[in-house]
């Protein structure tokens, strides 16, 4: 494995680290949610990681910028994803309480390289 930059990034840290949990909790879904609820939620999470990635890798802010939104944006995407499995019932909120704290502090975390590359 490569030693780049992204590694150091804490938002990265915690996006890593988010990962075994929430696929635990997708387990628990009903089965036919594997291919819907499931799936995105862990395409989801792959992508806060992926663009995390893609951004430290970049030289100019705003590209840097560009790919940190989307990394947010997929963090409020599992958060959207969170809120339809409490709709439908799969999960009580007790059930999801970490996994909310978790994504809330990777969300806050993303919002302050956004701001800090801000001309």
């Amino acid at each position: 494995m490569l030693d780049l930059s992204h590694k150091k990034l804490i938002a990265w840290q915690k996006a890593m680290a988010f990962f075994p949990p929430l696929y635990q909790l997708c387990t628990k879904l009903p089965k036919e949610e594997m291919y819907n609820l499931s799936s995105q939620m862990k395409r989801a999470a792959l992508s806060i990681s992926n663009n995390l990635v893609e951004g430290a890798s970049r030289k100019s802010k705003l590209e840097k910028n560009r790919f940190f939104e989307v990394a947010r944006s997929s963090a409020v995407e599992i958060d959207n994803c969170l809120t339809a499995c409490l709709a439908l019932q799969y999960f009580k909120i007790e059930q999801i309480s970490a996994i909310n704290a978790a994504l809330l502090e990777i969300f806050k975390l993303i919002t302050g390289l956004i701001e800090s590359n801000r001309d």
